[in-house]
This record gives C-alpha cells, sequence and structure tokens, in this order.
C-alpha cells in the first residue's frame, strides 16, 4: 500500500480518544468509592472489568477484521464504546459501572486491534517503531489531559451559577451528588463525534496483503503453536500489568510507608507518572531514529527498574521522583513490543495483532496479584513482583530476532573523495 498520511493521522487521533476514556478510570476511584459507598474489593472489579474485555474481543476482532474491513470495525467500536458510556451515564449504580467499563473496554480493544496492523501498512514498515511511539506519546498526553478535563467540567457544574451551553444541557441529567457522571456523558459525545468522522472519511482501500491479515480460529492456533507468539503474548501481560500495577497502587504505597495523603500526593504522583510517559515518548522518538529499537528497549527497561527500585526502598523524597519516572523510561515500551512482534513473524499479522491486545488483560491479573502479596507480605513486598515483569521485558531486547528493524539516521556517513 502506497503511504497514506490521513490514514496515520486518523490513527493517531483514535489512539488519543483511546487514552482519554481508559486512562480516567484511575482518579475516578476515589469518587466512585464515595459515590457508590464501595469497599476497596469491590471497586477493583470495575478497572477488571475494563482489562478482561480485551481478553474477550480481541482476537474475535482480530478474525472478523480481514470480512469487515478497517472502517466498519472502526464503526462498530464507537457505537460500543457509546452505548457502554450511555449506561453509566443514565443509569448511574456500581452494577452499570462494572458493564459499562466493559463495554467500552470492549470497544477500545476492537480499535486497538485494527489500527496497530493498519499503522504498519499506512506509515511503512520500516517506520512502524517511530510511529508506534508517536501514538504513545500522543497516547500519554491524553492521559495527562483527561483528568484536567474530569477536573475543570466537575468544577464548573458545581458553581453557583447555571452552567450554559453544552454543559448546561449535560447538567440537566447529572446528579447533583455525582457530577462525575457528566464525564460519561461527554464520552458519549466524543464517540459520536468519531462515528461521524470515520463514516465521514473516505477511507482509501488498504490492501493488506496475506501477511497483514486476519485469520479464522485455524490461524489463531496455529500462531499459538509459535514460540515467538507466546512470548510477545506474555510480554503484553507484563507490560501493562506493570503499568497499571504502579498506577494503581502507588498512592496507596505512599500513604502506607510515607504518610502522604493519597487525595492529594498521592493523585498528583499517578498524575505525573502519565505525564512523565509522554514526556519519555518524546526522547523515545529521537531514540528510535539513532538507535535500534531492541537497544532502547533494554535502556529504558533497566532504567525503569532502577528507579522502582529508588520509589519501592528510598526515602519519601526519593519515592516522590522515582515513581513518576518510572512512566518516563516506561514509555517506549509497548510500542516496541508491538513493533518486534509484528516484525518477528512473515504472516497473520491481523491475527497475532489480535492476540497481542488481548495480552492487556495483564492489567487485570498483575494489579490483582500485587494486591494479594500486598494482603500477605505488605505491599512493598507485593509490588517487587514487577521486577520480574519488567525483567522478562528487559529479556525481549536479547532475544528479539524482527525480519525488518527499525529505520535509523546515520549521522556518520563515509565520505569518498576523487583524486584531481
Amino acid at each position: 500500500m502506497k503511504r497514506n498520511h490521513y490514514v496515520v493521522g486518523l490513527i493517531m487521533l483514535t489512539f488519543f480518544v483511546i487514552s482519554f476514556l481508559t486512562n480516567v478510570i484511575g482518579p475516578l476511584m476515589p469518587d466512585m468509592i464515595k459515590g457508590f459507598n464501595l469497599s476497596l474489593t469491590l471497586v477493583s472489579f470495575l478497572p477488571f472489568a475494563f482489562f478482561i474485555a480485551y481478553g474477550i474481543m480481541s482476537i474475535p476482532t482480530g478474525m472478523l477484521l480481514e470480512r469487515y474491513k478497517e472502517k466498519k470495525i472502526m464503526l462498530a467500536a464507537f457505537v460500543v464504546a457509546a452505548v457502554g458510556s450511555l449506561i453509566l451515564a443514565i443509569f448511574p449504580n456500581y452494577l452499570s459501572a462494572v458493564l459499562s467499563l466493559f463495554f467500552i473496554g470492549c470497544g477500545m480493544a476492537m480499535l486497538q486491534v485494527v489500527i496497530n496492523p493498519l499503522l504498519r501498512t499506512a506509515g511503512g514498515e520500516e517506520n512502524y517503531a517511530f510511529y508506534s511511539v508517536l501514538a504513545q506519546l500522543i497516547f500519554g498526553l491524553a492521559s495527562f489531559v483527561s483528568p484536567l478535563v474530569y477536573s475543570a467540567l466537575v468544577q464548573r457544574l458545581q458553581q453557583t451559577d447555571q452552567p450554559s451551553g453544552w454543559i448546561g444541557l449535560i447538567a440537566k441529567f447529572v446528579p447533583t451528588q455525582l457530577p462525575w457522571i457528566s464525564l460519561y456523558f461527554l464520552f458519549v459525545i466524543i464517540c459520536v463525534i468519531m462515528f461521524i468522522i470515520i463514516l465521514a472519511s473516505r477511507f482509501p482501500k488498504v490492501e493488506l496483503g496475506n501477511d497483514e491479515k486476519a485469520g479464522l480460529l485455524e490461524t489463531h492456533i496455529q500462531l499459538f503453536k509459535k514460540r515467538t507468539v507466546i512470548l510477545f503474548f506474555i510480554a503484553m501481560i507484563c507490560y501493562v500489568g506493570t503499568e497499571q500495577g504502579i498506577a494503581n497502587w502507588v498512592s496507596q504505597f505512599l500513604y502506607t510507608y510515607h504518610g502522604q495523603d493519597p487525595q492529594k500526593v498521592g493523585a498528583e504522583t499517578v498524575a505525573y507518572f502519565w505525564g512523565l510517559m509522554t514526556a519519555g515518548g518524546l526522547l523515545g522518538l529521537l531514540l528510535l531514529k539513532l538507535m535500534d529499537s531492541r537497544v532502547v528497549l533494554i535502556l529504558f527497561t533497566f532504567l525503569a527498574m532502577v528507579c522502582l527500585a529508588a520509589g519501592l526502598f528510598g526515602s519519601t523524597a526519593t519515592a516522590l521522583i522515582a515513581f513518576p519516572l518510572v512512566g518516563f523510561f516506561a514509555s517506549v515500551i509497548y510500542p516496541i513490543i508491538f513493533s518486534l512482534a509484528l516484525n518477528s513473524v512473515d504472516e497473520h499479522h491481523g491475527s497475532f495483532a489480535g492476540i497481542i491486545v488481548t495480552g492487556i488483560i495483564g492489567g487485570a491479573i498483575l494489579p490483582l496479584i500485587v494486591g494479594w502479596l500486598g494482603d500477605h507480605f505488605g505491599l512493598r513486598a507485593g509490588m517487587c513482583i514487577l521486577f520480574a515483569s519488567l525483567g522478562y521485558i528487559l529479556s525481549i531486547g536479547f532475544w528479539a530476532k524482527p525480519t525488518v528493524t527499525n529505520k535509523t539516521i546515520q549521522l556518520f556517513r563515509k565520505k569518498t573523495t576523487s583524486l584531481p
């Protein structure tokens, strides 16, 4: 396929929306606990419902992608996400929240299965690692923006003056004691806008080769027989589990071991974690134009492990700096894993993408393991399990053998001189 910048731009916008709808769950947790009178165990099922949706929807979406093509799958994904958002917006209760997050997770899983192999094709295999990190940069930016939008929206609704415009319209349907529900009305609006944009767009005909197409169940069984597929599937479980393990537990860790206010210091630390992940993406973009992606992965993962150790075993001041820095160095891990995975097999990239995205269920599994270990051995010991997951990711840089490596800039070219 001819390189298509419009498709790349649309994919980047989609990544922003996915992150905007996904990573606001953490900041909303205190409101959900208070609004629905939940225990920590019950509230933990909310992000679990979201991430388990990836495990249920990813492979079926990969199987349907060849038949229904990218545009129809993306339209369906935003319909599913809009319905999920509307459920919680109209019926604000705990069971609705679980169902809502599951539907939104299904929609986000469908989108990720579509846009990752599409990005590889539209932007070029040799540029895939670069575009993937650019997408992660945009993903992190949305993660930083969404809590700010949520805060501003709630403050506007709580003003004494009656809000006007679309916020005033939303206010008519939002319970006074649950102003954060307004965010899910906003999600519905965003999903509708994205639906219209995609529907109105003239999608170029994307001719995926046999290596890009998603296959049937037999194809997935065939892929799971390959050692490389299993190894990268585990890698995705490890990465998302590590990311969510830190984002979900760092506030409680700072409260337990350093006496820091989870509503203020803890929340700010999580925000800086996502914010520095965005900043790390900028450095990652530069390094991927200068170095092999495997080298970048080894370097950044090692530094993430160092920062995690400093956060877990250092002083209060050290922890407040070290935990956000884990996000900085984790910024390139997800896109590099994805690019190395797809560039390590010669066929069935659509199906393989579905398998990899299924690994996002690590966001439901690993944080629960941390909590279980924390109940028995202390939260610090529980969070030490993240060293094992990061160690596995570190090993990828040594055993990955992609057939296509990321395109780099040659700084020093050999100059030839001609004799007079």
